[in-house]
């Protein structure tokens, strides 16, 4: 069921991507030859105008054919060349190639706003809204890799009922109380309850987890339901798009980062095996969870394009600046070599997340 559901996830994401690109294209006049659904061979196709509309056989994503996307001596020079992307003003060319991550970051937009009018997880420590929030309690909002709180099966989204440490006992815990409580001891037993069954475990905080003081290695926030009408779940849907895009913007420049420098941790990614499972964990938690998470990948997927590496929009957005600056066109072998290598170290580099991801599902 969640191999199901992800491929319907990333079916979702990856055609709102390409429908982005086929609008722009279509509105700005540039010839679309093929909108695809799913990937080839062919099941079925019909052609409406000039474009082919496609149903194909792998039906993890889908696809946009641009006339002279990639260029070729039919988009230079060939009778429809006028309607050539080639030919098309740099801000054009800068619309429709950037149209994909716009696409993205809107559907994240639509589905946190949806998120809001059902009903979503929320912090009552914000400052706008949280006293708003219904049903607050302490809530873990993140494990890290390789701590006591992960080997012990701690996930996000489980409630903190109590503590325990002999004759110590923490009961309606708060975020500087709980971290404080765990500090103070060696060894402590966690009342927690995830979905709707109570649940225990024995834990020995750690030095070193974190700094100046003993931890198990969670995050924390006191986190209910927050529940808007239909103008405000538009704005902070809004709000909420633009704080996120912002965190991962600033975490993946970080990861990219430490890959040069050699301190890289793939533990703290996930590629399509990982996923599986987060797609599992949300779905089981309810609808709203589920979208949320959507939502998530939606704007991790717009960052990551966004990024100017060759074969990712981000590259190709690199390029187009490049010619506005040098006043003329980058020979077609050179980008098309700069994104075949982009796309292999992308393949490399989702090869080594996938690896560890079944690493974590084996020693996990």
């Amino acid at each position: 069921m969640s191999i199901f559901l992800f491929i319907i996830i990333l079916a979702v994401l990856i055609l709102a991507h390409e429908f982005g690109h086929f609008i722009a294209a279509k509105r700005a006049g540039i010839r679309v030859d093929e909108f695809g659904i799913g990937f080839p061979p062919r099941l079925w196709k019909k052609k409406i105008g000039e474009t082919t509309y496609s149903l194909n056989a792998f039906p993890v994503g889908g696809f946009v054919k641009i006339f002279g996307e990639d260029p070729d001596e039919e988009s230079m020079h060939g009778k429809d060349a006028k309607r050539s992307f080639v030919h098309t003003s740099k801000w054009i060319q800068a619309w429709v190639v950037g149209a994909g991550i716009i696409f993205n970051l809107l559907l994240a937009w639509i589905l946190i706003s949806v998120g809001f009018m059902a009903g979503l997880p929320f912090s009552a420590e914000d400052e706008v809204y949280g006293s708003r929030v219904k049903g607050a309690v302490l809530t873990v909002t993140q494990v890290m890799p390789n701590s006591p709180a992960e080997a012990a099966g701690i996930k996000g989204g489980d409630r903190i009922l109590a503590l325990y440490a002999g004759a110590d006992v923490l009961e309606n815990p708060g975020v500087d109380s709980t971290q404080k409580f765990i500090g103070e001891h060696d060894e402590l037993t966690f009342a927690y309850m995830r979905e709707k069954e109570i649940r225990t475990v024995v834990m020995h905080p750690e030095e070193g987890v974190v700094s100046s003081r003993r931890a198990i290695g969670i995050s924390l926030d006191n986190a209910g339901t927050l529940k808007l009408p239909v103008h405000e779940a538009v704005y902070a849907g809004a709000l909420t798009t633009a704080s996120f895009t912002w965190a991962t913007l600033t975490g993946i420049i970080d990861f990219f980062k430490n890959i040069f420098v050699g301190q890289a941790d793939f533990s703290e990614i996930s590629g399509p095996v990982g996923i599986v499972g987060i797609v599992g964990d949300a779905s089981a938690l309810g609808f709203v969870h589920l979208i949320s998470l959507v939502a998530i990948i939606s704007i991790n997927l717009a960052v990551i394009n966004l990024l100017p590496f060759p074969a990712l929009d981000g590259g190709r957005l690199f390029f187009i600046l490049i010619e506005a600056i040098k006043g003329s066109p980058i020979k077609p072998s050179i980008t098309n070599t700069a994104n075949g290598i982009g796309f292999i170290l992308l393949i490399l580099l989702m090869v080594v997340v996938t690896y560890s991801d079944i690493a974590k599902l084996i020693h996990g």
